[in-house]
Formats: C-alpha cells, structure tokens, sequence
C-alpha cells in the first residue's frame, strides 16, 4: 500500500527546507508554512537558485518546527550561524541578505498560498522514494539526500516503485482524484524541471550534462501506461497538485496511506 513518507516543507522559498512529521492543509490548497516568505529584488523578481545561484551558499535550519518562524542561517564567512525570527527580525535579516547578495532586496510573506511555482496548481508536489532512489542512479556520485534536495518535493511517497506517481495525472483536461489519509487531492500533471535540480544544492556546481541525462533516461523509464501528452519534454518530474476548499484545516501525516480514485473531468 503507497504511503506518506516524508513531508518536507520550505518556509522561506529558494532556502533549506525542513521535514515534519505533519502538516496542515490551508485553504488554498497549499500546506501552511511552505514557501510562505520569498525573497525580492528591487525588480520585484525573486531571488532564487535559477537567477542567483549564490543562494545555494546559504544554509538555513529551523530550529523550532512546530512554526518555522525561526531560522537560523549560516552565511559564508560569517564566523556563526544567525538567528532571526521571521516576524520580529525581518529587517535585520534582510539587511543580513542585502549585504550578502550585494544589492537591496525584500522579504515579503504570504501566508495564504506562500508562493508557489504553479499558482494555479499551489498543492504540494509530490514523489516517491523509489523515484529519487532511480534519478540518483542516473548521475554518478549524486546520493538520494541530494537528488531530494535538487528536485525539492513536498510529499515522499514509499512503498512503490519508481515512477508510481506518474499515475497522479492524466491527460491535460482531466484531473486525478486521490486520497492522502482523509485528505482529497487533484493530481494535475507532472511538473516541469528549472535549472535548479542541474547545481549542487550547496555549492551551486553545475553537474555536467545533467538536463541531457536526464531526458534521455526519464523517456526510456517512463512507464508504458502513462498518457504521453504532457510531455512535450521529458525535463519533468513530480506531480502538481490542487486541493478542494473543504480540505483547509485537515491534516496530512506521516504513514497516511494514499489511494487513488479516479480520473475526472
């Protein structure tokens, strides 16, 4: 039976991420805390791994994972770790990230939705052990801790094989209904790879060929059964997802066994 194994949320987006052991469903749709601060430019563009790859540097842990409204961030040079609290200490960390990055920039928090690549599909992403397990396999000397942290999935699923996820979505105009413990959830279609997942989550090094491997492998793996038409490339992997207002408040946890209902139009 697949299961919830691992959820993983970011509370600042772009930043180490911090594993629960559950996590509430807001009414967006996305779990409360994940991505809920950004970083921005003077621009208003994020500042993020595919513009900054300086970012990469940072080293974030949450101390405190009943909120994550406390980080502590180390920053290269800096003798020791700093300790903010996104609430009360904003203007000190952004002051702390301004002078690392060079240039003035913001922290703006969005606890509604946080924000999301897909904000038409704001649910957590979603994929299996197995699949992260395979994917490492594919680049030599790459462990499955770092590829988890290259691709940067919400939800783990185990108990499958590789790719088992893939039937979370359909074609383009259907959505998959399943279940994760009591929870309702729309899988919409699988998600398109940035150039993040290409660098070294902490040095930022790019691994050689990385988007042409992995291409070439994701099509020769793709399972038989899986409609084709949302791959005009096959630079994708984990499934987006939506989920219905009357899931807000609910809870995922881990060991919450998930099935799958149906495809719907």
């Amino acid at each position: 039976m697949p299961y919830l194994a691992k959820i993983l949320i970011y509370p600042i987006k772009s930043l180490d991420g911090v594993e629960v052991a559950q996590a509430e469903v807001l009414s967006s749709g996305a779990l409360k805390g994940d991505r809920e601060f950004a970083i921005f430019d003077a621009q208003g563009k994020f500042v993020n791994g595919k513009r900054h790859p300086k970012i990469h540097l940072l080293r974030a842990v949450y101390p405190n994972t009943s909120d994550n409204q406390t980080v502590s961030l180390k920053i290269p040079d800096q003798d020791s770790s700093l300790v903010f609290n996104l609430n009360t200490d904003r203007e000190k960390l952004t002051a702390a990230l301004s002078d690392f990055f060079g240039f003035s920039l913001t922290i703006i928090q969005n606890s509604l939705m946080g924000f999301p690549d897909d904000t038409d599909s704001p649910g957590p992403t979603i994929i299996s052990t197995a699949t992260l397990t395979e994917v490492a396999s594919w680049f030599p000397g790459v462990t499955v801790d770092e590829m988890r942290r290259r691709i940067r999935a919400n939800i783990e699923i185990a108990g499958v094989p590789p790719f088992w996820e893939d039937h979370l979505f359909s074609e383009p105009d259907k959505l998959v209904a399943f279940r994760v413990g009591n929870v309702r959830f729309f899988g919409v279609n699988p998600c398109q790879r940035c150039v993040v997942p290409t660098k070294h989550p902490d040095s930022a090094l790019v691994y050689p060929n990385f988007q042409k491997i992995f291409i070439q492998k994701r099509q020769a793996t793709l399972p038989n059964s899986i409609n084709l038409s949302h791959f005009n490339h096959f630079y994708r992997l984990s499934v987006n997802t939506r989920l219905p207002t009357s899931e807000s408040g609910e809870l995922l946890q881990i060991g919450d066994e998930i099935e799958i209902i149906s495809d719907i139009n």
